[in-house]
């Protein structure tokens, strides 16, 4: 079979063929239809993530069939039983195990699930990760419900976009921000209410003046910046961050957080119930990934330099024909 594998730091993705991995008793074998990108995949490529082994087929997210059912694979391995925070044997496919950027994958049968009837190989593909990450940040963590004032920061991103669409399916008024104006306009005609530029000087006194502040926001940068979604919080508000881009937070008040009685919570990925509760939150409320753009399996290191530039909205994905 076709696969993309990882050979080392800062060089390409190689396209090789490889033997399928025999199932063993528990497994199923996929024949993959679609896979999508993480950022994940990017920083793996630029040797910018932890235990990174040579000749291990990357990719996290993927859509395909088994013996005629269609499914999605659950990238989460090794959760545990404690559905706080994950084990010490918790993993994403696609480092150290191998991954979806291939014709086939050879997984454990409790990791698919049937993929939702509304959704195509590819939106389907595009669900897995950014999915599981933004619900369980959103919800699980968070405790997002109807009649929240939400804020997801850095519009454009999939689980910011999974963030987005899903907190206005349960109810919540959805604001976002972004470095572009365009992002911003694509995320309201998705149904958010408005945005705010955080490239604008002083923008969060405006914003929140304009907004009344937030009751939930989530934010996968951290950085400088975090401290202006600390002042745009209201009283009992929930932080939750799942990923530090833009590096260390800076100048926060300890004054804000303790006065207005905010929780920041860390997420990262989710369990198998998050997993299963997600796809059927995305079945209920037919939910369609956004995707931006999609490449044939053979150009999936155009599609990462896509990602590297951030001129994605929405979720880079891949056909896979075998």
């Amino acid at each position: 079979m076709k696969a993309l594998l990882f050979t080392e730091a800062h060089a390409p993705l190689t396209l090789q063929d490889v033997e399928p991995t025999p199932a063993a008793a528990g497994q199923v074998v996929v024949d993959l239809k679609a896979a999508a990108l993480n950022h994940r995949d990017n920083w793996i490529t630029k040797g910018m993530y932890p235990g990174l082994r040579a000749g291990v087929i990357v990719g996290s997210d993927g859509a395909g069939v088994v013996d005629g059912r269609e499914v999605i694979i659950n990238p989460s391995l090794g959760w545990g039983d404690d559905e706080r925070f994950p084990g010490r044997d918790f993993r994403i496919l696609g480092m150290p195990d191998n991954g979806t950027f291939a014709e086939k994958i050879t997984i454990a049968q409790e990791q698919i699930v049937d993929k939702p009837a509304h959704l195509s190989f590819q939106q389907a593909a595009a669900l897995p990760l950014g999915g599981l990450t933004a619900y369980r940040v959103l919800f699980s963590r968070c405790g997002c419900s109807t009649g929240d004032q939400v804020l997801i920061s850095g519009i454009g991103g999939g689980v910011a976009l999974f963030a987005c669409q899903f907190a206005i399916a349960c109810g919540a008024d959805v604001y976002v921000t972004s470095s572009s104006p365009a992002k911003i306009d694509q995320a309201i005609q998705l149904g958010a209410k408005g945005g705010a530029l955080y490239t604008e000087e002083g923008w969060s006194r405006a914003f929140g003046k304009e907004t009344g502040g937030f009751d939930v926001i989530i934010d996968s940068a951290g950085g400088p910046g975090f401290a202006d979604l600390v002042k745009l919080t209201r009283p009992g508000a929930r932080i939750g961050l799942y990923g530090g881009t833009r590096g260390n937070w800076q100048n926060i008040s300890p004054q804000l957080v303790f006065f207005r009685q905010i929780n920041i919570l860390g997420s990262t990925m989710g369990s198998d119930k998050d997993f299963a509760d997600m796809v059927a939150f995305v079945n209920r409320h037919q939910i369609v990934p956004v995707i931006d753009s999609a490449y044939p399996l053979a150009q999936a290191n155009d599609a990462l330099s896509r990602m590297d530039q951030g001129l994605q909205f929405g979720k880079i994905v891949l056909t896979i024909e075998e």
